[in-house]
């Protein structure tokens, strides 16, 4: 005798807001009272949404592994820059260019124009680079190291540092977030580049 073939319903919203819900109270218990990294909390917010697919709307765990395949396909040229900006924050730094960025830049820059210099290089390098965070871990930090030797407030330089590195970031077509939400959101990369820049 044949099973019966379990029919998808669709999420009503108390259902649809419970693995949420639940995800955040126990993200907050184990953060606050346990103490213990993010991870298992949200691996255990993953499970009870799982179990929620499964037994009340009808979901096989093949349907799930599915959607997490085509869910992770669509991302992943942002994963891959991700690694790839992680991997040339870790070289610059032990590699020696981070230092000597700061020294070198001790003798160029002055206070004068400090700032201004700040913003025009990590917009250049963000959107060469193609990633705010590898901005920041890299000619950031020698940039925080120079304005402290020419005695310039780290709070102004840090703003300089970000507003370039973000500003080159979003313009950047090898940005991480950039490719992200256009691979989302199921737009070509170029369309998405012009309506930012609109």
């Amino acid at each position: 005798m044949n099973a019966k073939k379990k029919v998808k319903k669709e999420p009503t919203l108390l259902l649809a807001l419970t693995p949420v819900v639940l995800t955040v109270i126990i993200l907050i218990f184990s953060v606050s009272v346990l103490q213990v990294d993010v991870q298992v909390p949200l691996i255990l917010g993953t499970c009870i949404t799982a179990f929620i697919a499964i037994v009340f709307m009808g979901y096989t765990w093949q349907d799930l592994e599915d959607g997490a395949v085509e869910s992770l396909k669509s991302i992943m040229q942002a994963v891959l820059l991700l690694i790839i900006i992680g991997a040339t924050i870790g070289t610059w730094i032990v590699g020696g260019i981070v230092p000597a960025l700061v020294y070198y830049g001790l003798q160029i820059l002055t206070p004068a124009f400090f700032l201004a210099a700040c913003m025009i290089l990590c917009s250049i390098v963000s959107l060469a680079a193609g990633g705010s965070w590898a901005t920041v871990g890299t000619i950031g930090i020698a940039l925080v190291g120079i304005a402290k030797g020419l005695d310039i407030p780290v709070g102004l330089a840090g703003g300089a540092i970000i507003s370039g590195a973000y500003f080159g970031d979003k313009m950047s077509p090898l940005s991480d977030t950039t490719n992200l939400a256009a691979a989302i959101a199921g737009a070509k990369l170029t369309d998405h580049i012009k309506h930012i820049k609109e």
